[in-house]
């Protein structure tokens, strides 16, 4: 069959995968919002049914035979398609290693330990949780085994997320960001802090969802591609660049939980409606790593949300809603409480400097939940041993603990960690596109566009067509250097506190 017939199913291949691809994404977005308690188990069993038979679309001898006949003409493929073609070759060997009843039974299980978890939190019972967080460990580990039983199982699922990563990179990475921040989180410390009184107090949540619009509308998210849904844990869903979902959870006693969790979301939600329309329908149509997606996130949440240039836009749209706590605030006061540091239990709530503390300990238990130092049963007491000794923390009870967090419930283990290396990521890619364009000036006339746009061009656009180390020096003209990361937080903080 000559390279042109191959393509064409091999494009075709793609199309139906992403098939059933939307319709498990729009299966688990409504389990984890607007679907009834009791619809877990149907749930679960559609996700099963759906994930078998794409299963059985995607791994078969006739696809082995297309991709090895592909890759043998992969010299004459255009970039794109000889990128789509690594990309669907490495899932297939990673899969096709996998027992189908077992990757089936690994996707209801994911499906069925969301709605646990979400009880579980609710009712302060972690022995309700652990048997599922088991099983799903178990699974990892077994799926890390069958992929590379040569490597480290951590390091396996580590690389599933950002390619290339180590635990004993992470450890290097780490000690540099606890030399560089910890002594300054230290001298903040003795320091009189912000007021924030004008945050204390009672938020209705009706009054929050009009925020959350404002907010999006602000930011420039196109509300005819992009909803907004409510959940126990905000997180972004993408389905195609026409079919965004963000979501986030309202506080009415913590305004900025919700606020700066929807200007997260956003960012999410602008890198994947960004993504060029030629990648849409196979695998190089979302972001080019989770440390790249969440270098997107945080660098809308932190260095435009929180920067002293955006307060202007943020004030007036506070003062129209909340007339009576925001009626007397300055620019400047608003400025600094949103940039309060004080360390905390939640790391979704985390200020910016100590954010990286959070995703810290969570490395550190999973690498010991896989390296066999640490049982599913002892986490509460090492998490609780963790916030103490290294946030000076006592941690009241495990909803505000060990279950705080979704991702485990969904077997992401080894995702945790790309959090920080993406907000390493957004300080660079920040400093890059502030030589190029006045990023404050822009934000303080209200013009998000112009970095929307700066953005799209270098990272978004691009989807999965380029490996994160590659895309990142393509956009920045240099690879990746934490010090843009700690020289960021270091500069800002230390002249916010007068130090």
């Amino acid at each position: 069959m000559d390279t042109q017939a191959l393509v064409s199913q091999f494009k075709d291949l793609q199309r139906r995968l992403r098939v059933y691809g939307y319709a498990m994404g729009v299966i688990n977005y409504d389990g984890e919002t607007a679907a009834p308690r009791q619809s877990a188990q149907g749930r679960g069993e559609a996700m099963g049914a759906l994930s078998l038979i794409s299963y059985e679309l995607f791994i078969n001898p006739e696809v082995e035979a297309l991709l090895d006949a592909l890759h043998e003409q992969r010299a004459s493929l255009d970039a794109q398609t000889a990128r789509e073609l690594y990309l669907m070759r490495k899932e297939y060997r990673q899969t096709t290693c996998i027992p189908k009843e077992e990757y089936a039974a690994a996707a209801q299980l994911s499906s069925e330990a969301g709605s646990v978890w979400r009880d579980a939190r609710e009712k302060n019972d972690y022995p309700m949780f652990m048997p599922y967080l088991q099983k799903l460990a178990d699974f990892a580990a077994r799926f890390a085994g069958y992929r590379k039983p040569d490597v480290p199982a951590y390091d396996v699922m580590l690389d599933e997320y950002e390619e290339g990563v180590t635990a004993a990179y992470l450890d290097d990475y780490f000690a540099t960001l606890r030399r560089e921040l910890v002594p300054l989180v230290h001298a903040i410390g003795e320091r009189p802090q912000p007021d924030t009184a004008f945050l204390r107090g009672t938020f209705p949540a009706d009054s929050q969802r009009r925020l959350a619009r404002r907010l999006m509308a602000l930011l420039q998210v196109d509300a005819e591609r992009c909803a907004l849904g409510e959940t126990a844990h905000p997180f972004t869903s993408s389905f195609t660049k026409w079919d965004t979902r963000i979501t986030t959870r309202y506080e009415e006693q913590d305004l900025l939980s919700s606020l700066y969790s929807v200007i997260h979301e956003s960012g999410h939600g602008l890198y994947e409606m960004g993504v060029d329309d030629a990648l849409q329908h196979g695998p190089l149509a979302n972001g080019a790593s989770m440390g790249m997606h969440e270098s997107q996130s945080r660098l809308y949440e932190n260095m435009i949300g929180r920067s002293r240039a955006f307060q202007p836009q943020l004030l007036p749209i506070l003062r129209d809603i909340y007339p009576d706590a925001f009626g007397k605030v300055t620019e400047d006061a608003l400025y600094r409480a949103v940039n309060q540091v004080v360390p905390g239990l939640i790391r979704t709530e985390a200020d910016e400097l100590t954010y990286s503390m959070h995703i810290m300990i969570r490395f550190e238990l999973e690498r010991a939940l896989f390296d066999g130092s640490l049982k599913v049963q002892d986490l509460p007491a090492a998490w609780n041993e963790r916030y103490k000794s290294y946030l000076g923390l006592t941690v009241p009870n495990d909803a505000q603990g060990v279950l705080q967090d979704i991702h485990w419930s969904g077997g992401a283990f080894g995702y945790f960690p790309s959090y920080s290396i993406g907000s390493a990521y957004a300080a660079q890619i920040y400093a890059a596109m502030a030589r190029d364009i006045d990023v404050e000036g822009s934000i303080a006339a209200g013009d998000i566009g112009r970095i929307n746009t700066w953005l799209g061009d270098k990272i978004h656009r691009h989807g999965m067509m380029y490996p994160p180390a590659q895309l990142l020096e393509m956009a920045c003209g240099q690879p990746f250097d934490a010090t843009y990361y700690t020289d960021y937080l270091k500069n800002k903080y230390t002249a916010l506190y007068g130090l």
